[in-house]
């Protein structure tokens, strides 16, 4: 009778990100014999960052963000860990798990994506929060959100940095205090740059002229020197009333990372070379934004993740089978698309800008 494979090797998925959900999906359809797949996560979901601005705003609902990895890994033929990585070592080949002790791997690959807070700035621990990780912010904004309608608290946000991120929250969170609470609203977003998000200068015109629409107060120039419970002081000594404080200047790396014996940068990101292999594991791989790319280093954007996913499971059979890698060469540009509070977006590539609320449903579809 016919005798199954033997799991002879143990490839290992940390963090269920975009590419990492990429490679299950394509992995179920061509899986490799004898080859036992693991993923390692926190929960048994994974949002999708993309669709983040438009839950907020309410145009989606919370469950309408997540990737189901329960359903993807039973699909792969994968089992999924629920629990956090707080280690890798890529010498003994393993994964610390909280409460699950250590996965041994013959074959990896990291995908954990990064944080936004900013333990550093004296009040934001106490009372602000990062945008992500994503469940803290949706939760807390869901809870402050019923409050402010409900007159309970004081209608007043601040939004800590203005590239793309922050632009696009501080415009989702205004849609929904106008609509739910009306003028009162009191929206603010500060950057300690001269401006805020935009390549070019019709992209920045467009987004301050959404932002005006909402009643935004924008503060540029202007850099937070403490975080308190009813407001944001800024260095200068003004005080901008907010209760409802999120912080997204910046990509925080996992401090764990830095704390395993990995090559990382000096802000703790892991660094990988063209073929998206850990530098010095040939056995070791990591995405997204969690990983920083030595041979054409690139702003965070989901867009490089979602790219690298075909190219991260060609390497990772590559070197299950022992064939050969390829190199992952990142686009200089991409498509940027824009949500700005209502059902319009802005798109921007190639140093041209459009927006509309026909850019809004396209930016829908690719969702």
């Amino acid at each position: 009778m016919d005798m199954p494979l033997p799991l002879t090797r143990d490839l290992v998925l940390i963090g269920g990100g975009h590419a990492h959900a990429l490679v299950l999906r394509m992995w179920a359809m061509k899986p490799v014999a004898g080859t036992r797949v693991t993923l390692i996560n926190p929960g048994p979901t994974a949002p999708y960052s993309g669709m983040l601005p438009g839950h907020i705003a309410g145009h989606y609902a919370r469950e309408a963000l997540d990737i189901d990895l329960v359903k993807l890994a039973r699909f792969a033929g994968a089992r999924l860990i629920l629990g956090a990585a707080t280690r890798v070592d890529p010498v003994a080949r393993t994964v610390t798990v909280a409460g699950r002790g250590e996965i041994g791997y013959d074959v990896a690959s990291l995908d954990i994506g990064i944080h936004t807070e900013m333990p550093d700035l004296p009040g934001f621990t106490e009372h602000a929060l990062g945008a992500k990780p994503l469940d803290t912010y949706t939760s807390r904004w869901r809870d402050f959100l019923a409050a402010a309608t409900a007159g309970a608290v004081a209608p007043e946000v601040a939004v800590i940095g203005a590239g793309v991120a922050g632009v696009e929250l501080a415009l989702a969170m205004a849609h929904a205090l106008r609509r739910d609470v009306g003028a009162a609203a009191k929206i603010a977003l500060i950057e300690a740059g001269p401006e805020i998000a935009g390549r070019n200068p019709e992209t920045t015109a467009r987004l301050r002229a959404a932002l005006a629409g909402y009643g935004v107060d924008v503060y540029t120039d202007a850099a937070v020197s403490e975080v308190m419970a009813d407001g944001v002081t800024l260095s200068g000594g003004k005080t901008v009333p907010s209760v409802f404080t999120i912080g997204t200047a910046g990509a925080i790396a996992h401090a764990w990372v830095a704390e395993s014996p990995l090559p990382v940068t000096d802000d703790g990101f892991v660094r990988v070379d063209s073929h998206l292999r850990v530098e010095g594991h040939w056995d070791l791989f990591a995405v997204g934004d969690c990983a920083h790319m030595t041979h054409a280093p690139r702003p965070k954007a989901g867009v490089y993740a979602v790219r690298s996913g075909p190219v991260l499971l060609d390497n990772l059979r590559a070197v299950l089978t022992g064939g050969k890698t390829r190199a992952y060469t990142p686009q200089k540009d991409y498509l940027k698309l824009v949500s700005l509070g209502e059902k319009s977006a802005l798109a921007e590539k190639w140093g041209r800008t459009v927006s509309g609320p026909l850019l809004w449903r396209w930016k829908n579809r690719i969702d």
